[in-house]
């Protein structure tokens, strides 16, 4: 799949049990390395707003998952500010770090490219 998150190899990978079975304890490995659970985001939390895509997928959040994320920002900002890192109960699980933002950007990208694939009409004057 391509888009503005990139060439996935999550789909192959998860085909494949072997594969699967090598890949992902580096893929938590990673992601706990990372450090974002340990502000309490999640990874869709780390996308860039200034992404027109992104820009266009976060006003199709529900309200509930729009104050969800905000307050994330904010605890983790205030977090940053104290140079500290919030108490490990409230660190995100594994479990909780589903993406809530990645399907809305994807539509937003299919929706773009089905536009532009419509849009071709060509105005002649004569």
């Amino acid at each position: 799949m391509f888009g503005p998150l990139g060439l996935s190899l999550a789909p192959y990978v998860n085909t494949s049990k072997t594969l699967s079975r090598w890949v992902a304890p580096v893929a938590t490995w990673y992601a706990n390395a990372a450090g974002y659970r340990k502000y309490g985001f999640k990874y869709d939390d780390l996308l860039v707003e200034e992404n027109p895509e992104v820009q266009r997928a976060l006003t199709r959040l529900t309200p509930a998952e729009s104050y969800d994320r905000a307050y994330r920002l904010k605890r983790a900002s205030q977090a940053s500010v104290l140079h500290t890192p919030l108490p490990k109960d409230q660190w995100t699980k594994p479990e909780e770090d589903v993406r809530y933002l990645a399907p809305h950007v994807e539509n937003v990208v299919k929706e773009e490219e089905e536009r532009k694939a419509w849009d071709n009409l060509v105005v002649v004057r004569k």
